[in-house]
């Protein structure tokens, strides 16, 4: 498949939208483990997802650095997921049945 973003390899079997719509899944650890390994083998042959990648990391760990230690009300969890949702159904054209959020404490 080849990929306007950079990945120019016939066996990558993820394409660059639907590795950038799923940039959360794959840091939250929400997709099957064979799913995984095709998003980071991508990932590894496409420079411009992987920087996308590392910027929503980084994003993400600051996020809990400054707000980890409180909890999200109910009503902003549900809103955060239904924009989840509606945000990989339309970059990915995948469907999503059931989307849970924690808050882990380190």
């Amino acid at each position: 498949m080849t990929d306007v973003c950079g990945s120019n390899d016939p066996e990558d079997k993820v394409n660059c939208d639907e590795a950038l719509a799923e940039i959360y899944l794959l840091l939250d650890k929400e997709c099957s483990a064979a799913h995984e390994a095709e998003l980071r083998k991508h990932l590894d042959r496409c420079p411009p997802c992987l920087e996308e990648y590392g910027i929503d990391e980084q994003l993400k760990q600051l996020l809990h650095r400054k707000c980890g230690g409180e909890h999200a009300p109910e009503d902003l969890k549900e809103r955060l997921r239904a924009s989840i949702r509606k945000t990989v159904e339309s970059r990915g054209g995948l469907t999503i049945e059931r989307t849970e959020i924690s808050i882990e404490r380190e």
